[in-house]
């Protein structure tokens, strides 16, 4: 497993933008991007593995930006066009591979909050 250290969220206008950033404590195979409201599950907002292929929750598509520098071992989520809706608490998420078996890691989470 990795330690895992968010930040970049706020409060931010609707139509705004925010970037997020989480810095891993080693290198992991494919880092996420997850939030979660209250009251509900942890859901997946877009992902980056090795080599660089992405994936986004349909509901951020065109909208959210993830990336990665490997030399840091940080992963960013570039967040325009904000709407209320994506206020939620934001955790990155690492996925590390030692001898065939998979590790998931989990940042403190930062809070986006957009308002109307």
């Amino acid at each position: 497993q990795v330690q895992l250290v968010e930040s970049g969220g706020g409060l931010v206008q609707a139509g705004g933008s925010l970037k997020l950033s989480c810095t891993a404590s080693g290198r992991a195979s494919a880092m996420n991007w997850y939030r979660q409201t209250p009251g509900n599950e942890r859901d997946f907002v877009a992902g980056i593995i090795c080599g660089s292929s992405t994936n986004y929750a349909d509901s951020v598509k065109g909208r959210f930006t993830i990336s990665r520098d490997d030399a840091t071992n940080t992963v960013y989520l570039q967040m325009d066009s904000l709407k209320p809706e994506d206020t939620a608490t934001y955790y990155c998420n690492a996925v590390t591979v030692t001898e065939g078996n998979y590790k998931n890691s989990w940042g403190q989470g930062t809070h986006v909050n957009v308002s109307s």
